[in-house]
């Protein structure tokens, strides 16, 4: 069985190897190995495709008959189709670059908007409908001029010569620059991929709300009988891009704002909860309040510090910190 037979394996391997890396990035993997299996699905096998679909056939040199008319010269006019192998390899790269921003933008148009798993998707899914696509391309092109890949092809040589009415020899030594290009932009994107742009850590610090009515004036719980314990929900979600160990203080402090200051005249501590949060994730934690003292000019102060809190805090080192006032009756 000759090369030409297995004109579709090219193919049909980009629609193998973009199912097999896809399932093993949905099932999480991490770490560089992570990056080593998007590196090809993201820089080469969408473009890979795309290029099979615009240029199904093999690379060869064509004579017209002569072209008096277009050229004034009785000789006949010489037509390149195709591409080289090295083209195909820089126009895939090429084309993958500017394929995975464009589907990046419409996963903006989904239901989970821009996220690893839709893009993740989306370039599998486009990858493999122009692979099937690029099949039926080539097979609508005569056997004899099907493009057909070959191992010999595709290294790069520094002189071609084309027979036919003339020998023409073409030097082409930039195929050399072109594939040490090709190698440079290869090894520039797997370091990108490795080393992402991270933002400045931070962590998130909420109350969990109340169902939220034309009824409620307040989103939190915020009248509270003496004596009486009740139950305050927050979150912490730790974005801080390493594990960290944070804990929860929570103060009654009955306070006067006149002249346009508030002022701490008394303060009690009601609540103190310890909790460990992974990196990207968010642990809530329910605090019992039972308020000791009465009135309405009274708040809860919820404190969040790194580590271990100071024996008497008072708010101004805390890492975040949220006043909720409240009515205790």
């Amino acid at each position: 069985m000759s090369d030409s037979d297995w004109w579709f394996l090219d193919l049909a391997a980009v629609i193998a190897v973009t199912g097999t890396l896809s399932f093993a990035l949905f099932a999480g993997i991490s770490g560089p190995v992570r990056v080593l299996l998007a590196i090809p699905l993201v820089l080469f096998l969408p473009g890979y495709a795309l290029v099979a679909v615009l240029y199904p056939d093999e690379r060869g040199d064509e004579y017209r008959a002569f072209d008096d008319r277009k050229t004034g010269l009785s000789n006949p006019l010489l037509l390149t189709r195709g591409l080289r192998p090295i083209e195909r390899l820089v126009l895939s790269v090429t084309f993958s670059v500017a394929l995975v921003p464009a589907i990046t933008l419409l996963t903006t148009l989904s239901p989970g908007g821009i996220v690893a798993e839709s893009v993740l998707l989306g370039t599998a899914t486009a990858t493999i409908v122009l692979s099937v696509g690029a099949i039926a391309s080539r097979y609508r092109c005569s056997p004899d001029r099907r493009y057909s890949p070959s191992l010999a092809a595709t290294v790069p040589s520094f002189t071609r010569v084309r027979h036919g009415t003339y020998t023409v020899t073409e030097p082409r030594p930039y195929n050399v620059a072109i594939a040490l290009a090709f190698v440079l932009l290869l090894a520039s994107a797997g370091f990108a991929l490795a080393n992402p742009p991270q933002h400045d850590g931070f962590t998130e610090f909420a109350v969990e709300t109340e169902n939220v009515t034309g009824d409620v004036e307040t989103m939190y719980p915020s009248t509270y009988a003496h004596g009486e314990t009740r139950d305050l929900t927050v979150s912490i979600t730790n974005r801080e891009h390493e594990s960290r160990a944070y804990t929860t203080v929570v103060l009654l402090e009955r306070v006067d704002a006149g002249n346009g200051e508030t002022t701490v005249e008394n303060r009690e501590e009601l609540a103190r909860e310890a909790t460990t949060v992974a990196d990207g994730t968010s642990q809530e934690q329910t605090l019992e309040i039972t308020p000791t003292m009465r009135g309405d000019d009274l708040r809860l102060t919820l404190l969040l510090y790194e580590d271990e809190p100071p024996d008497s805090p008072t708010g101004d080192d805390a890492y975040r910190a949220m006043h909720l006032p409240i009515e205790v009756e």
